[in-house]
């Protein structure tokens, strides 16, 4: 068995339960990841072996990005008798995750700004900060593991113990290269086993609601947030059929999302849903539910987590949206880093900007973001 070492960690807090107790439970995560001989992470001593992380002298930060999200963070980190940290990223994270926001709603699709945060902030100006200042890992409350193949000598993205708070979909961009310089303690726990540690040790959040919003839409009104940030004026235009028919008018493409049935206005002998939106003509599709079913889609932006594209076909299971059940799928890579993604069973509101997952099993083996259902 690899022999045991401490080392220094950097632990990171971003809002959340689970980001602010991350830095407490990574000694409980990495001990009982070597107590059951399946390893939490590694830290390569020297080209002939591997050791597994027993012990860690947490230092605490937070990426101080839209608010006041830094201050429980503090409070925790204060208690814990942690140095601590406060990194602004607020430029970064106005350009690359709100902006984006904003010009993906302009565009006609449904993006998803926590995928876009933890690529570029989390595990990119964070962890390059920490790497900076000498530091080997860094450490999340996001609720997925991390995992290493002797036989192939790469890391490997698996979801979390409880499937209830998985978050791996989120986590679907991440690298090699991160992977290796990343804990997820959390991930082999259930929450309430983590709330009851929490409240031992006299944490402040012990019992504290998880994230649900977005955070710099506090409120969930992403349409106000698009007319005061943005910029963004929804332009009226028509509800259409799929011949074409005009049905009604709708308030802007913006006030939509694929699959909705409510707050349309629109009089019909059934209820109808929406297909899709078309921005080139501002119009919204309106039909029945069958017709939200999609066989298949296409996808860019693929990151595959192996760190190499197949060469064949990949027979996996796929979801289409966070909250989802996956199905069966089979992903034909393509150029430029594209994949077809054919759907055994067909998915409902498959949407444009919302990201496609691959698993095999408990494995993520990467995704990319919907182009279009097909």
């Amino acid at each position: 068995m690899a022999k045991l070492f401490d080392f220094t960690i950097k632990s990171g807090a971003a809002g959340g339960f689970g980001m602010f107790s991350a830095a407490h439970f990574v000694w409980l995560a990495a001990l009982v990841a070597a107590g059951s001989g399946v390893c939490l992470a590694y830290k390569k001593a020297d080209e002939n072996s591997r050791r597994v992380i027993r012990r860690a002298a947490a230092w605490g930060a937070t990426l101080s990005l839209c608010g006041n999200e830094t201050d429980g963070a503090k409070r925790i980190a204060d208690g814990l008798g942690m140095p601590f940290y406060i990194f602004d990223e607020h430029e970064l994270f106005a350009r690359e995750v709100m902006d984006h926001f904003v010009s993906e709603y302009r565009a006609g699709r449904t993006p998803n700004p926590c995928i876009d945060c933890n690529r570029c902030l989390k595990f990119g100006a964070f962890l390059d900060r920490a790497l900076e200042m000498g530091f080997d890992y860094i450490a999340t409350g996001h609720y997925a593991r991390v995992g290493y193949d002797e036989a192939s000598g790469r890391y490997r993205l698996l979801r979390g113990e409880s499937r209830a708070k998985d978050q791996s979909y989120v986590l679907y961009q991440l690298t090699q290269e991160q992977l290796s310089h990343l804990l997820l303690p959390v991930g082999s726990f259930e929450k309430p086993e983590i709330r009851e540690q929490a409240e031992e040790a006299g944490l402040a959040n012990a019992h504290q609601a998880d994230s649900q919003d977005i955070c710099f839409i506090p409120d969930g009104d992403y349409v106000r947030f698009l007319r005061d940030y943005g910029g963004v004026t929804p332009q009226p235009g028509d509800f259409v059929d799929e011949t074409g028919r005009v049905l009604g008018r709708h308030r802007g493409l913006e006030c939509y999302t694929a699959g909705q049935r409510k707050g349309l206005g629109v009089s019909a002998d059934r209820p109808l849903y929406v297909i899709s939106k078309n921005a080139e003509n501002n119009t919204v599709l309106l039909g029945d539910n069958e017709e939200l079913f999609s066989a298949a889609l296409l996808a860019s932006r693929v990151n595959w987590i192996a760190g190499e594209t197949p060469a064949e076909k990949v027979y996996c299971t796929a979801k289409t949206r966070y909250s989802q059940k996956e199905c069966d799928a089979v992903v034909t890579p393509l150029e430029g880093g594209c994949a077809h993604v054919e759907l055994l069973t067909p998915q409902r509101a498959v949407t444009a900007g919302q990201a496609v997952v691959f698993y095999d099993g408990e494995e993520v083996l990467g995704g990319g973001t919907i182009e279009k259902a097909l």
